[in-house]
């Protein structure tokens, strides 16, 4: 039985790369029965640069436990994020680079996870300690997860591991690091080609914080004139959401990648929480100026945390 690897739901760039990699590396281990999924349709970033390496977009799946009884994690653990009959299979391994919630097994795994920019950070050097092979193919699309999650080496959540590894990757896979870099991050900034439920929900992540439920989107642009001239349809779209999900609090990171800034917009409750968090306030146009905050997981989660737990 074929088992089924896969990253979060609303996949990113490094999710769905991810998994690629670790199915490469699973079948260099022996395990030749594997396949790479996705829990979404791929985003324009993603598409970019499946297209761009030539590589097939991965099926999607919304349900496993109908067709195999094991899986393997990457880029995420927390339930909420993951397929919605998790708890109906096995999971045999994870391999990720975020906090660890609302995650327990039966039975033993193997679970790899590292406190850097990416999980095909990880997987690299997964490849490096058994001396994998690494194809061009394979190393273009390892790089673009990096490139995603790190904003091209500008994001806090960057380590030395990335810096390191992000060159190396893209030698192998006869890039110009900075010109494709560049290209993938703005194919997934074109906000006139997206929906308004695209836009709130196209990279959005399920939370639980304090007893909460929290739903935290992210859209990256390259001018955030964009999102203003669309807010008022950007907050019905988040109301419909957070009523229909059951969401207490509903946040949308809109991250200018130029200039490394970002506007929280709200729905739900909370606001009092999210402004403690920040140290700032929501203007006159229900916008909070976030300067120099770019990653959900390094400059969003933990002070929202804190003070969803205070």
């Amino acid at each position: 039985m074929t088992t089924l690897i896969f990253g979060h739901q609303n996949p990113d760039t490094d999710a769905v790369t991810s998994a690629m990699s670790f199915a490469e590396y699973q079948r260099q281990l022996g395990n030749t029965d594997v396949e790479a999924v996705a829990l979404g349709e791929m985003n324009p970033e993603t598409q970019y640069a499946l297209d761009y390496f030539k590589h097939a977009t991965p099926r999607v799946v919304k349900t496993v436990a109908n067709e195999t009884d094991t899986v393997m994690l990457v880029d995420h653990n927390e339930f909420q994020q993951s397929v919605a009959d998790i708890k109906d299979v096995t999971i045999a391994a994870v391999v990720d680079h975020h906090r660890i919630a609302n995650f327990e097994t039966a039975a033993p795994l193997f679970y790899r996870a590292e406190p850097i920019g990416s999980s095909n950070s990880v997987i690299y050097e997964m490849f490096q300690e058994k001396g994998f092979t690494i194809s061009p193919q394979l190393a273009g699309l390892m790089a673009s997860g990096i490139i995603s999650d790190t904003l091209l080496l500008k994001s806090p959540t960057t380590t030395d591991v990335e810096r390191k590894i992000l060159p190396e990757l893209a030698k192998i896979a006869g890039i110009d690091l900075q010109e494709y870099g560049l290209a993938m991050l703005k194919a997934g900034t074109n906000l006139a080609a997206k929906s308004d439920l695209e836009i709130v929900e196209g990279d959005a992540k399920s939370f639980d914080m304090g007893g909460q439920a929290v739903r935290i989107g992210q859209v990256n642009v390259v001018d955030l004139n964009e999102v203003y001239a669309r807010q008022a349809a950007i907050e019905d779209t988040m109301k419909s959401e957070a009523e229909k999900n059951g969401y207490d609090t509903f946040l949308l990171i809109a991250t200018d990648i130029l200039n490394s800034d970002s506007t929280g917009f709200l729905f739900g409750k909370n606001q009092d929480k999210l402004e403690q968090a920040f140290g700032a306030k929501f203007d006159a146009d229900h916008r909070l100026a976030l300067p120099g905050v770019v990653s959900r997981k390094k400059q969003v989660v933990p002070p929202l945390q804190a003070a969803f737990e205070a």
